[in-house]
């Protein structure tokens, strides 16, 4: 049995230091709303800062929703970096910066300890059925160690490389989620306007080469009308800047994320912050001027 720190404890964190606790490791946790009573009447163990969740575990785990949030987590006043002695763990499993990431890593390791990023997806529904998708930057003997803790929380996980290379392959990630919903919009849309049922030409697809995870469960919601979150647009915006901020540091040119981005935005100025990201779909509908379930127009004659 570990000890074990947990700062973070929002939609996905609290799920995620649950699996942590039930696994037979006591818990110390901070969040900036408080620790949740049923967290506290299952044993978690509430700390009144950062500084003092480092004082009290071996391994610190960090699940928060930007860079700045785990620069000043990390660095501010009542930080983990206060807290830390030789030989400990902070584990960061946000989705930020890989440019920030590396440099937080030579800070803390300049303090003795070790550093590993681990942003993860699979959304709200993995973290809480334990199936999150745990992509790893680090030390491969460091990485090792905080192993049997990460399959507490998840099922795929992939040490990619060393400190930011777990936050690189997430960038990744959200880029191809954001451009597949995009193309899953378009191709209902079209089907929509043509006059064919877009739930069957979902159907039809699922079975060819076009299938995807994506087409499977956002291309559902866009039929459905299924827009609460799940993942909301104001994070996928946020993490759709990550990759166009990396890719402007690296003079990379991402012209379909810039894009996709813009569309987001046209669902944000909508009212749309907190959809759903299938919600992109409305965005294609604004600018066709028809939504999914509308009548088709009857077509002209040739």
């Amino acid at each position: 049995m570990s000890k074990i720190g947990f700062i973070g404890l929002g939609v996905m964190g609290k799920p995620m230091a649950q699996h942590l606790q039930a696994g037979g490791h006591t818990v110390y946790a901070h969040t900036r709303s408080g620790v949740p009573q049923d967290l506290l009447d299952a044993g978690m163990q509430s700390c009144a800062s950062a500084t003092e969740v480092a004082k009290q575990a071996e391994i610190i785990f960090l699940m928060l929703p930007d860079t700045p949030d785990v620069a000043r987590v990390l660095f501010g006043e009542n930080g983990v970096a206060a807290g830390l002695t030789q030989g400990k763990i902070v584990v960061d499993m946000s989705s930020i910066s890989p440019i920030e990431t590396r440099d937080f890593a030579r800070q803390v390791e300049a303090l003795g300890c070790d550093f590993v990023d681990a942003p993860v997806s699979g959304g709200e529904v993995g973290a809480k059925a334990a199936t999150l998708s745990i992509m790893a930057g680090g030390k491969q003997d460091v990485f090792d160690r905080v192993l049997p803790l990460l399959q507490l929380m998840g099922k795929n996980i992939t040490l990619v490389g060393n400190v930011g290379d777990g936050q690189v392959a997430k960038v990744a990630n959200q880029v191809i989620v954001a451009l597949t919903i995009e193309a899953v919009s378009e191709a209902l849309v079209l089907a929509a306007k043509a006059g064919a049922d877009p739930a069957r030409v979902r159907q039809a697809l699922m079975g060819g080469f076009a299938s995807s995870k994506i087409l499977e469960v956002h291309g559902e919601r866009m039929i459905k009308r299924t827009f609460n979150p799940g993942f909301r647009i104001e994070l996928h915006q946020k993490d759709l800047n990550l990759a166009l901020s990396t890719a402007r540091a690296l003079g990379l040119g991402l012209p379909n994320t810039a894009s996709t981005q813009q569309l987001f935005n046209v669902c944000v100025a909508q009212g749309g912050a907190a959809w759903d990201h299938s919600g992109l779909v409305k965005a294609i509908e604004h600018l066709s001027s028809f939504a999914i379930g509308d009548t088709a127009p009857t077509p002209k004659p040739a």
